[in-house]
Formats: structure tokens, sequence, C-alpha cells
């Protein structure tokens, strides 16, 4: 069972935390993401949880650090600028094999930037972001229901995988209040047994988390075991939405997030028109949905990947797409109009013709 009300974005994220299980947050207030923190730092005291407003974001990623060792469902989130600096932190907790995850709201830049909506992280967030061969998972919500469904997800990804799970949102999707279905069951924190975590060694022998590798050919060793996890994780995690594809169209928009949900009313639009037209949503951006992408490659299809950036998932999508032309439609830190991406699809259909 659950309970339907209006949830604006980030505290909806807070409180399903909470009932996933998280009892350990650390965090510093950064434009557009601060209701985050703001909430759960009444919230975690009220179910016993630890709750720290840190001096910084290379504090708080590195608090996170120390809590995930133990075993706790534990959580930070910030925006764009304060991600960056959380970057070695997210390497550490990818190299040790810890699991945390982390909210990205994502908001303009390059430098301070700005406040509006923005998808420039994409790269940070998918290819690392830190030193060396480590993949962080990556979801990518497109309304508030799904950012829900997503911070759930997350935590039970991190646990699988022993991998930092990162929610990449927006400004955009920060502050928009919808109607969420919030699952009234809460997730044990303590129900499953984790033989990894350090918890004190009186008893047993001690344990040791660490993602130093001094010995000859340890760390040769520990990558090839971190690449054939990520690997794992491609195979058995990848997920996606398709939208309107189910008539074969000539032409398909790839979108994430709230340009997706902005891009489903331009498509029905063109539909509308008669332009034959459907969408592929990632929703996980790592692992990327390659092999969708693969299936709809032919000859004759035209893909228009739509971001607000300067063009990034677009590589990607020109990685695994061979047979079919690929275009970009961009809008640097800040959102898309439906009328704007019809007109883009509308102006790759008069070039085809």
């Amino acid at each position: 069972m659950s309970q339907s009300r209006l949830w604006k974005c980030c505290e909806a994220i807070a409180e399903a935390a909470v009932r996933a299980g998280c009892r350990f947050y650390a965090g510093y207030p950064i434009t557009p993401q601060s209701q985050i923190p703001e909430y759960l730092s009444w919230r975690l005291p009220e179910v016993g949880g630890v709750f720290i407003q840190a001096e910084s974001e290379v504090a708080s990623i590195n608090m996170l650090l120390g809590a995930a060792v133990s075993g706790i469902r534990a959580m930070t989130s910030s925006s764009s600028p304060g991600i960056s600096l959380m970057q070695e932190g997210l390497s550490y907790l990818g190299g040790a094999e810890l699991p945390a995850v982390v909210v990205n709201m994502n908001r303009g830049g390059p430098g301070l930037g700005g406040i509006q909506p923005s998808q420039g992280d994409y790269f940070q967030s998918v290819k690392g972001g830190g030193h060396g061969d480590y993949r962080t998972i990556v979801l990518a919500p497109s309304n508030v229901q799904e950012a829900v469904d997503m911070v759930f997800m997350a935590f039970d990804l991190s646990q699988k995988y022993r991998n930092p799970a990162l929610i990449l949102g927006d400004a955009l999707l920060s502050q928009i209040m919808e109607a969420v279905d919030m699952p009234e069951e809460w997730i044990d924190p303590f129900a499953s047994e984790k033989p990894w975590a350090l918890r004190g060694c009186r008893g047993r022998s001690p344990k040791l988390a660490k993602s130093l590798f001094l010995g000859m050919g340890e760390l040769t060793e520990h990558n090839r075991k971190l690449a054939e996890k990520y690997r794992r994780i491609e195979e058995e995690e990848t997920r996606y939405e398709e939208f309107l594809l189910e008539d074969d169209p000539q032409f398909v928009v790839v979108a994430y997030g709230t340009v997706a949900r902005i891009a489903k009313t331009a498509i029905r639009w063109a539909k509308e028109k008669g332009i034959p037209v459907g969408m592929l949503r990632p929703q996980t951006l790592f692992p990327f949905p390659k092999k969708a992408l693969a299936n709809l490659d032919k000859e004759g299809r035209t893909f228009l990947v739509v971001e607000m950036n300067t063009g990034q998932m677009v590589e990607d999508v020109r990685a695994y797409v061979k047979a079919s032309g690929v275009e970009s439609l961009t809008k640097p830190a800040w959102y898309f109009t439906p009328e704007e991406i019809l007109e883009g699809i509308e102006a790759l259909v008069k070039r085809e013709a």
C-alpha cells in the first residue's frame, strides 16, 4: 500500500531515502537541492538516524565514506560545483567497493555558473568524474514519482554491487511538485548481514577496507575485478523507456530526465502532423542502453539527441549507432519548450526529405 499526496521533488527524495533505510546523511547546502538536507535535518533524528551539516562538500563525501564502511545505508546530496568537490571521495568509494548514494541536482556551469536547470554534468557523472578506472551507477529520473522510486533503486543497487550510485536530476526537477505514491513499507537498514562491513573486531580477525594497493600486480588485478563488476552491471541493470516506437518510426528522439518528459509532448504533436517519430529514454545513464540503441539502428533511420547542454550524451549515442544518422539538438543551461523540440524534429524531417 502507498499514500498519494503532493510532494516537492527534493523533499520527496529525502523522505524516500529515510523509508529506503538511510540512517546517515552528511551534506552542505547549495541551490537548488538545499531542501534535501533541510528536510533530513529534522527527519533523520526522528528515526534514530544521524544528520550532519558538514563544513564543505569535501568533508561531507569523506563522512559518507566513513559511514559507508560501517555498512549503514548512507547518502549525501549536492549540485554541480559541490559534486565536483566530491570526485576524489567518489573515486575512493569506488576503489574500496563501498555502497553509498549521491544525489546531484544539476545546475548550470562551468564554474559557479547559475542555478538554472542544466544537463552539463553528464560527462562528469557517467565517465567517472574522479581519477582511476571506476564507474558510478547513474540513474536519471524524469518526474517526482520516478525520483522516489530511483532512491530505493539506488540504495539497493549500491548495496548489491558495493558501488556508489548517483541520482542525476536538475534544477527544474528539484522544484517540481507532483502527486507521489510514497511507499508505506520501510526497509530495515539492519536486515541483511554485510560480512565486509567494519563494526569492530572483538571475537574475530580484523577486516580491512581500502583503495590502496601497493603490492606487485595487486592494483592491476583489483581494476580487472572492478571492470568485471561493471560488465555485470551493464548486463543486468540497464533500464530504459521506449515511447511510441511500436510502429518502427523513421525518426527516434533520445533524451533523458526532464528533457524527455518535455519531448513526449513534442513527439505527440509531431505524430498528429503525420511525422513518424518515437523516443528512447535512458533511465540508467550508466549502464547506458547501448544494446537498445543498436537494436534500433538501421539504414534510413535518423536519431535526434536532445540535451540541456552543448552536446554530451550525443557522443555515446554516436558510439553505438553506426548505420543511422545522429543529429544533436542542444540548449545549454536552460530548459526546452515542447515547441522548440517540435521545431527541431520538423527541421530534421525537411533535411531528410
